[in-house]
């Protein structure tokens, strides 16, 4: 057994914290490459990010949630671009709750191993015997250079005829199919405004088979019960990405206030009211929206390691935690942006923190967990009505 399989969260947590300033050092590098250099992807996995979803039956430290999110925050305080590579990577523990058990240990002999990919179904999967035949363009594909395996949403066909297991209640039924990285065809169209660095671009697959046993839902786990083997668990972490960087913006500000005169006025920055205040005003936000997705992850993590179910939770704490990691983003957003503003001129050159943050939120404020799909269907759940986005609140129908 390597060294790195002994990591618990305490030692990923350091780890992830030790590298930061590291991260920081190498941001622009990552940023110019549109993707992580190799090199940086070899230094999270050597912390432990990758594995810390792994059950312990793998071998794996099995973080809770909150403590999964405390270590992607420490890594956005360095680079976003990293966070958010580490924190999909780190979806190989997680599936393989899903998988069918005979093969996880062939698809995953090193619990370091990385998975990327699309999860919603933008695929068509035609079955054919013991399996299926894969093909599509799936968008928006986070760390899929680096990656080990790639897993892809896509609907079911068969003999060209929409499919669907007996018994489902849909009429259409899709899965996730799950290849190595060989087998798909990048398109290399990432060029965007912020998270650079994270190389999410398009991919490609052409008929490429998919062995029965590669492919799964959410929403069978095949593997031990447990508070990770639930539909949502792969989105509870991405989270502290926008809050380790409001953290590292929050942080930033103070130093400059601290060592800022301003001629003008006569006086430090620290002793300025609007800064005084404007500072503080951020920092209350900012803990507001921390706590908000610390205590749905605590809440939800109680309930489910006595054994019980998403069911048992109360509609208003189920409701949580999707409306946390929404606000989360939305309120880190707006404090780089207040900070931003603080800074005024200071903030707009390349060279600033502030610059790369402010385009770093924005972009990933994109995402569908910030968008109002979440709040829609959120309050469609509160009010008797169908969800939209029904997996952000882990239900199957």
């Amino acid at each position: 057994m390597s060294a790195a399989a002994a990591l618990d969260a305490a030692e990923i947590l350091r780890r992830a914290r030790e590298l930061a300033p590291v991260l920081r050092e190498r941001a622009a590098e990552i940023e110019a490459h549109r993707t992580l250099p190799a090199e940086v992807v070899e230094l999270l996995r050597a912390t432990g990010v990758f594995r810390m979803c792994f059950a312990r039956s793998w071998g794996g430290p099995e973080l809770t949630s909150l403590e999964q999110l405390e270590v992607v925050e420490a890594l956005a305080y360095g680079d976003a671009s990293a966070a958010w590579c580490a924190v999909i990577g780190a979806n190989s523990g997680l599936l393989a709750n899903f998988l069918h058990q005979s093969v996880v240990k062939d698809v995953y002999p090193d619990l370091d191993l990385i998975t990327a990919g699309v999860l919603a179904p933008a695929g068509r999967a035609e079955r054919v015997p013991g399996g299926f035949r894969l093909s599509g363009r799936w968008s928006f594909g986070s760390g899929i250079a680096h990656s080990d395996w790639v897993t892809s949403g896509a609907f079911l066909f068969q003999d060209g005829e929409p499919w669907a297991e007996p018994g489902s209640p849909h009429a259409h039924d899709s899965r996730q199919f799950l290849v190595p990285r060989s087998a798909v065809e990048l398109v290399p169209n990432w060029d965007t405004t912020g998270l650079r660095g994270t190389g999410s671009c398009d991919y490609t697959m052409d008929g490429v088979f998919v062995p029965e046993e590669h492919t799964f839902t959410f929403w069978e786990v095949r593997g031990a019960p447990s508070p990770l083997a639930q539909p949502d668990s792969f989105m509870r972490a991405l989270c502290g990405v926008p809050l380790g960087v409001a953290r590292a913006a929050l942080d930033h500000v103070r130093e400059v206030a601290t060592a800022r005169y301003d001629r003008m006025a006569g006086r430090s920055w620290a002793d300025s009211w609007r800064v005084q205040t404007e500072l503080a005003r951020c920092e209350a936000e900012f803990n507001a929206a921390r706590e908000g997705a610390r205590a749905a992850a605590r809440r939800q993590w109680e309930v489910l390691a006595a054994g019980g179910t998403l069911d048992d939770l109360t509609p208003d704490e189920r409701a949580a935690s999707p409306l946390a990691w929404l606000h989360a983003f939305r309120a880190s957003r707006a404090v780089v942006v207040r900070l931003y503003d603080l800074l005024q001129t200071w903030s707009i050159n390349r060279s600033s923190p502030m610059d790369r943050w402010l385009r770093d939120t924005a972009v990933m404020c994109q995402n569908l967990t910030a968008q109002d799909a979440v709040l829609e269907s959120v309050g469609a759940y509160l009010l008797g009505r169908p969800p939209l986005f029904r997996i952000s609140l882990g239900l199957s129908t």
